[in-house]
């Protein structure tokens, strides 16, 4: 038996390194390529895969992102080519290689071509060798093809065109109107920036904008309400190496963020719950605004996300801030507990983040709107206990729909003689610049 058959490799998958036999390292192609068909297969979240890739995070990211965005419009094209559907890798590789020389402008054709076609060799499949040779034909043509490719993309449905299911379009019409929803979704198929949040109470605005320029790197702030507390930062910059990241100097969070949290209107001394706070950007905003005093709970049900929630919490230096496990929809553990002050930032459709939660739009469903509707409404049912008499509860969402917000608030109020719907607002991200987001402020009668 050969000493490749004894630890488990086999020639197709080495590569010979002066003496040695190393296993042959996949192109950031393949990796992009199996991660696409690992969704195609099982929907699982590319976020989470990615979040395992070592190597040219970035390039992989911006394919994986961009191919589940465009997911409509590459099988458009695809089909004008192929006469029926090959195998779900041989598509996630034709929406590798489509993807990159269809809607990226920062690659090499040819690499684009040749490393695509290396990862369906490198597959482990009897007939590789054919796959390949059609995934070079196929990418040959687009590449000549490109420009009327394009041009005939633009004259398709709006469902293929912006690549977005046409359920949601149809409502976002009714409900935005034609215009408004053609600049929604060209917006949503727009890689997203990273926002930096910089906490005052650990350095003014101006001095991190200088420690960003002393080591090189050039943010801009962002334009939502002209504030220096939001900075966009350079793509390819990794959010570790910012200076002041350890000291916990900024969060990573859009300006979206903050209008909840500002209804909300925490201060010094209270005591205040963030419910569903995880990754903790809204908890560490809180915390600064009370200036690091009274009492404030971050509690979240879901075990990953608490320990993401501890270490936001631990780098941003808010040691008074308490963390907790719980489930909102059943309410504060200690049930006889109450608080000045609690934000509900509960689960939604995410259809305000779809640039940044790029699967969202193909898990749309009106059983799942029906679903989620029960969840948010037993969350406000069951928190709504914990608030103080004159105490006030924000309810908020990243979602657009009027069901999810307007309607179930609105709702909500109406049953609820001793709660009054004092104020609401809802951004819309075309026009703010911002994710999408709702909230609204609720007071309880004295």
């Amino acid at each position: 038996m050969s000493i490749c058959k004894i630890i488990g490799l086999d020639f197709q998958s080495l590569e010979l390194s002066g003496s040695l036999l190393l296993p042959m390292k996949k192109n950031s192609r393949e990796v992009a390529a199996e991660i696409i068909y690992n969704w195609i297969e099982s929907e699982s979240f590319p976020d989470r895969q990615l979040a395992e890739v070592k190597d040219d995070r970035a390039f992989v990211t911006e394919m994986v992102y961009g191919i589940v965005r465009r997911k409509l419009a590459l099988e458009y094209i695809e089909q004008k080519f192929i006469p029926r559907r090959p195998e779900d890798f041989i598509v996630a590789a034709l929406h590798v290689g489509i993807y990159q020389l269809c809607f990226m402008d920062n690659v090499e054709e040819f690499a684009a071509v040749h490393e695509t076609v290396e990862a369906i060799k490198n597959r482990r499949h009897p007939d590789a060798l054919r796959a390949a040779g059609m995934v070079n034909a196929v990418l040959r043509n687009v590449q000549e093809e490109k420009a009327d490719i394009l041009k005939n993309l633009q004259k398709q449905s709006d469902e293929i065109r912006f690549s977005h299911p046409e359920s949601l379009i149809n409502r976002w019409v009714k409900q935005y109107g034609e215009r408004d929803t053609r600049q929604l979704c060209e917006w949503n198929n727009q890689p997203a920036e990273t926002i930096l949040r910089v906490e005052p109470a650990r350095i003014a605005p101006a001095d991190f904008i200088k420690a960003l320029e002393d080591a090189k790197i050039y943010a801009e702030p962002h334009p939502f309400q002209c504030s220096e507390l939001f900075l966009i930062l350079p793509r390819g910059v990794a959010v570790p190496s910012v200076p002041g990241y350890k000291e916990g100097w900024f969060t990573v969070q859009d300006p979206a963020t903050s209008v909840s949290v500002e209804l909300l209107d925490p201060r010094p001394g209270e005591s205040v719950l963030d419910a569903c706070a995880a990754p903790g950007g809204k908890t560490a905003m809180i915390a600064g605004m009370m200036e690091g005093t009274g009492e404030l709970t971050a509690m979240d049900v879901h075990d990953d996300r608490l320990d993401t929630l501890a270490d936001t919490i631990k780098r941003t230096g808010w040691d008074f801030v308490k963390i907790l496990k719980g489930d909102a929809a059943k309410g504060f553990p200690q049930k006889e507990q109450q608080f000045d002050a609690i934000l509900l930032d509960v689960p939604c459709l995410n259809t305000g983040v779809l640039r940044r939660r790029v699967d969202a739009r193909w898990r749309f469903t009106r059983d799942r709107i029906e679903t989620i509707k029960k969840t948010q409404r037993q969350i406000l049912n069951a928190m709504s206990k914990h608030v103080k008499p004159g105490g006030r509860m924000v309810y908020s969402t990243c979602s657009l729909e009027v069901e999810e917000n307007e309607e179930m608030v609105g709702r909500w109020a109406r049953e609820h003689s001793d709660w009054r719907l004092v104020k609401a607002k809802r951004l819309f991200p075309p026009k703010s610049g911002t994710d999408g987001a709702y909230a609204a402020l609720l007071v309880r009668a004295e």
